[in-house]
Parts: C-alpha cells; sequence; structure tokens
C-alpha cells in the first residue's frame, strides 16, 4: 500500500481536542505502540500542550492542528467534545485538506462524524457508535451508514464502532499492513480476544 521507503516506520497522527474519549485514543495507540518498527505516533491538538479528555485526565499534544506535519495513518477519536466542531467551517476543511493525504483515514466511536462532515467520508461506507447511530447517520453527504458492523473498511477509510471497537479495528488495521500473524500475536500478548470478524456486532441490536 506504499509507493516508497517501505521500511519506514508508518506515523500515526491523532486528533485530540477537549472532551475527547480516552479510550478512543488510547485503546487502539496502545495497541499500535507495541510494535514500534512499525509505527510511531503523535498527538495533535488545538494546541501543543496539554488536552483535557471527556474524563478529565489530560493528554499532551506534540503540535497544534495547523503545525502538524503529514501524517501516513490519521486516527479521529470520538468524544462529548466533538459536538462543537462539527459546526466549525474552519476545522473541518484543515481536517480535510490535512488528513486527505493520508495512506489511511480512520475514526473510533462518534469520530466517524468528525470525518464525515469534513467531507472525507463522501462516496464511503462507514459506521459509528450504535447507542448514538441515529445521530451519526444524520451527517455527511453520500455517506453509506453501515448499522451492524464492528469496523467499516472502505478504500483507505476505516471507521469503527463505539470505544473499545477501536482496539479490534487496530489489530484489523495491523493485519491489513503486516499480516494476520502479528495482530493476533499482539492480541494473545496483551490478552485481548481480538473480534476479527467486522460484521459481528452484538451491540447493533
Amino acid at each position: 500500500m506504499r509507493s516508497s521507503d517501505s521500511d519506514r516506520p508508518r506515523h500515526i497522527a491523532t486528533v485530540l481536542f477537549d472532551g475527547f474519549e480516552l479510550l478512543d485514543v488510547f485503546g487502539p495507540l496502545e495497541i499500535f505502540g507495541i510494535i514500534p518498527d512499525r509505527f510511531t505516533m503523535s498527538l495533535i491538538g488545538p494546541a501543543a500542550g496539554s488536552v483535557r479528555s471527556a474524563q478529565g485526565p489530560q493528554a499532551i499534544a506534540d503540535c497544534s492542528y495547523h503545525d502538524a506535519p503529514p501524517a501516513d495513518v490519521v486516527l479521529v477519536p470520538g468524544g462529548i467534545g466533538n459536538r462543537r466542531l462539527l459546526g466549525d467551517k474552519t476545522f473541518l476543511a484543515w481536517l480535510a485538506e490535512w488528513a486527505s493525504t493520508a495512506e489511511l483515514i480512520a475514526s473510533v466511536c462518534t469520530g466517524s462524524v468528525m470525518l464525515a462532515c469534513a467531507g472525507l467520508l463522501k462516496g464511503h461506507r462507514a459506521t459509528s457508535n450504535k447507542r448514538l447511530f441515529s445521530w451519526a447517520a444524520g451527517h455527511g453527504d453520500d455517506v453509506e451508514w453501515v448499522p451492524a458492523a464492528r469496523w467499516v473498511e472502505d478504500r483507505n477509510r476505516w471507521t469503527s464502532s463505539g470505544y473499545a471497537a477501536g482496539m479490534d479495528m487496530a489489530l484489523a488495521i495491523i493485519a491489513r499492513l503486516h499480516g494476520e500473524p502479528l495482530a493476533l500475536q499482539i492480541a494473545h500478548d496483551i490478552e485481548l480476544e481480538w473480534q476479527s470478524d467486522s460484521t459481528s456486532d452484538p451491540f447493533a441490536e
């Protein structure tokens, strides 16, 4: 999937905002971080420095949105704080331009709504948090919202269902890029029962 320098670790940049969901961010990053020879990571925030999560603890953004370097993989979490950004045209325009050059664009939970509002899911299939699915599906133009999916892969767009589903998606991304045996080994090492079937979604009911 990469055109050059295939031995270079892919860089994952995660978009933070005030009120982001902790598990949406650090669940997947824990998994990617197990193989630093394959992935490096950074956090992007409104400004460099602390960004408060929905649960209270803060994360430290390495740089601001507008200073963010290009990323191989863009990860957008959900969280109650994203509601104020959905109508922020400046933020959405930045996200659309910055993320569009990434090899993969991924979201967890209602992060898919942010992608949809930025136009990054136009013509794609996507999913979101099932408890908020009706609300999520009301956003974006020409998005095929999938009501029953642990995650959805559509070309280079990956969207997962709520919260912990992001960890299953992270393993699926690793399986796609580096082979299923590695993903299975990571799941074993962290004692996670990986839901590797993206269409199995008991929470959709």
